[in-house]
């Protein structure tokens, strides 16, 4: 399969080291030693919030990114981090959450959920909605226009926004404009084709993918027990969602379910926009950010982003 990798993306991937959720805390902390600041660019407010959690044992940490030379009502943007359920931080995203706010010409809040295996579902989902509800609650206080919510996440981020989605399509509140679960992990069978195929050092393999489900679900992963908000890919009702956007490498292991899912929301009358990247494995646009590819496809996604979000008249503040 090597030869068929984008000839910029082989280099990282060769030296990137491999995951271990054998050891997830040690892992987090590895992560969390490497990890780089990103720069908070000058005309960009950065702010963290602490709110009330889904229930009275815990708070839950939002960061929040404006402009600084906002001058009308933007659209909202709930961003959620991935990380295979497992880890990650929202800090981890700084800098795609700045270009949200320059190039889309949005409020961006990132919510930084519990993570399993310590929280397993439903409480990272109950995490997420509690933050897209606090958005749509305080939209005056943030600048907000609150009938262009959208909400967009990355693999495990991308699946708690397909299933945050559904969730909220289901309790009638508060209305979505968009959602972008990009390449997302929606699928805990994990026995699709593309799933079975990528096994090797890929960034996410079959192994990964079994073990992330595996914390995520308190071992219920591939049973009957499994519920459409806790992987997207059991619902079998995808009407009503709003205007989708997603995409996925052809050789991430999600490449199929991605397909699958796209394909149930055109059969459900949802608008669906979607980008299929050759050469590409998981996470490539941010793991290799300079790459061609990768600066078409978030390119791609923030445009699409901006055009589903923009599509009413601005109002002025």
């Amino acid at each position: 399969m090597e030869h068929r990798i984008d000839s910029e993306l082989k280099e990282t991937l060769a030296i990137f080291p491999p995951l271990d959720l054998d050891n997830v805390q040690a892992t987090r902390e590895g992560m969390a030693a490497v990890a780089v600041p990103a720069p908070i660019e000058e005309h960009i407010i950065v702010e963290n919030k602490v709110i009330q959690g889904p229930d009275d044992n815990h708070s839950l940490r939002l960061r929040i990114y404006k402009s600084k030379e906002q001058k009308e009502i933007y659209p909202g943007l709930l961003w959620i981090h991935g990380g295979g359920y497992v880890l990650g931080a929202p800090e981890g995203d700084d800098v795609l959450c700045q270009c949200f706010v320059n190039e889309a010409n949005c409020v961006v809040v990132s919510v930084d959920y519990r993570l399993a295996p310590e929280h397993p579902y439903p409480a990272p989902l109950e995490d997420c909605y509690t933050a897209l509800k606090w958005v749509a609650d305080h939209a005056d206080e943030l600048g907000i226009d609150p009938t262009r919510l959208g909400i967009a996440g990355a693999s495990a981020g991308g699946g708690l926004t397909a299933a945050l989605a559904l969730l909220t399509r289901d309790r009638n509140y508060p209305k979505l404009s968009f959602q972008m679960p990009l390449y997302p992990m929606i699928d805990d069978r994990n026995n699709t084709p593309s799933s079975l195929e990528i096994t090797g050092h890929m960034i996410w393999n079959h192994s990964l993918n079994q073990k992330g489900w595996e914390m995520y679900l308190n071992g219920e992963n591939g049973s009957d027990n499994v519920p459409p908000y806790a992987a997207a890919a059991r619902a079998d009702d995808l009407s009503g969602l709003p205007f989708t956007y997603t995409c996925v490498g052809q050789l991430d292991p999600f490449r199929d379910e991605t397909l699958q899912y796209v394909t149930k929301l055109c059969q459900a009358g949802v608008d669906v926009e979607f980008h299929l990247y050759p050469g590409c494995y998981h996470g490539f646009e941010s793991i290799v950010p300079t790459a061609a590819v990768s600066q078409r496809a978030v390119t791609e996604y923030v445009e699409a982003a901006k055009y589903v979000l923009h599509r009413n008249i601005s109002v002025p503040l």
